[in-house]
């Protein structure tokens, strides 16, 4: 016969074993890999900006923000603007954004790139890790601070034309209707769903090295946080402007990218979802949560 002692004890273990579980994985994880499914899916054509692709993407996107009730600047959530790509011609982008209005007007910036490489030869190049995953990742992470109430104005942004020059994020800090003298960090997320070592990179803390000692403060798991691919002496391995942050970093702004070394199927039509690490995205995912919520907390007491 179990004594009251030991039923306690088993209650106790019980619910700490649940808490756990729950600290660990905030996000939704089935909700978030459905996402990066149907925003990988040959429906969307590989989202090659200017396409009906694109399009199909920009619209589950949009839907999302409003289903998760971001407020909206003027504009709405599309932000249109113009560039030039290589041939000299005139393209148009559109970056979709919203924000979360925190406690004070300091404002963390959490984008990711929704476009990809659309159809090549008559094949899909899907951008399952490229960047499905980010997006998806930051529709989750953007639903969970809708509720957590942060004390720093969040503003999320799913870019557009990142691979045509990180077009996307240029626009975003030249869009007017953008307080960008209040952005003092951007966190982007670009490839986060695979990696054969379950190592998640970390680029931005040679640059602003305060950030670093707040990250290692999160227990990781499993996962490995690997610093660094943030200096000039690196070469082709610097990543201090490989996707979106790079524009941030160039206005002054403190950036954490998150992503992963190029595999085997970066940039080719084996970038799926069947090849994406469904444990590992989800544990990597909510690490970038708890990374965030350190971060909103730490950076308060500076601002």
């Amino acid at each position: 016969m179990n004594s009251p002692f030991k039923i306690i004890l088993s209650v106790l273990v019980l619910f700490l074993s649940v808490n756990l579980v729950s600290a660990q994985e905030k996000l939704d994880r089935e909700f978030m890999l459905d996402d990066l499914r149907k925003l990988s899916h040959d429906a969307a054509e590989g989202r090659q900006t200017g396409t009906k692709g694109a399009q199909a993407a920009r619209n589950y996107i949009s839907k999302s923000f409003n289903i998760t009730n971001l407020k909206k600047y003027n504009k709405g959530y599309l932000h249109n603007f113009t560039f030039q790509n290589r041939n000299g011609e005139s393209v148009e982008g559109i970056n979709i954004i919203g924000y979360v209005k925190g406690d004070i007007d300091s404002t963390i910036v959490i984008t990711a790139h929704y476009d990809h490489l659309g159809i090549r030869d008559s094949v899909v190049y899907n951008g399952a890790d490229d960047n499905a995953s980010g997006v998806a990742a930051l529709l989750a992470i953007m639903d969970y601070v809708k509720q957590y109430k942060p004390g720093h104005t969040m503003i999320f942004a799913a870019l557009d034309a990142e691979e045509m020059g990180l077009q996307g994020a240029k626009a975003l800090l030249k869009d007017k209707e953008i307080p960008v003298e209040n952005i003092v960090l951007n966190i982007n997320m670009d490839m986060i769903s695979r990696n054969n070592k379950n190592e998640l990179h970390i680029a931005g803390t040679a640059q602003n090295p305060e950030l670093k000692p707040i990250i290692e403060k999160i227990p990781t798991d499993m996962i490995r946080f690997k610093f660094g691919h943030d200096t000039k002496d690196l070469g082709k391995d610097d990543w201090t402007n490989a996707s979106d942050h790079g524009p941030f970093h160039q206005a002054g702004i403190p950036f954490l990218y998150f992503g992963v070394e190029d595999h085997e199927d970066y940039h080719k039509p084996t970038d799926t979802y069947e090849n994406v690490s469904k444990p590992f995205y989800a544990k990597v995912s909510n690490l970038i949560l708890e990374v965030l919520l350190e971060l909103d907390k730490e950076l308060d007491s500076n601002d």
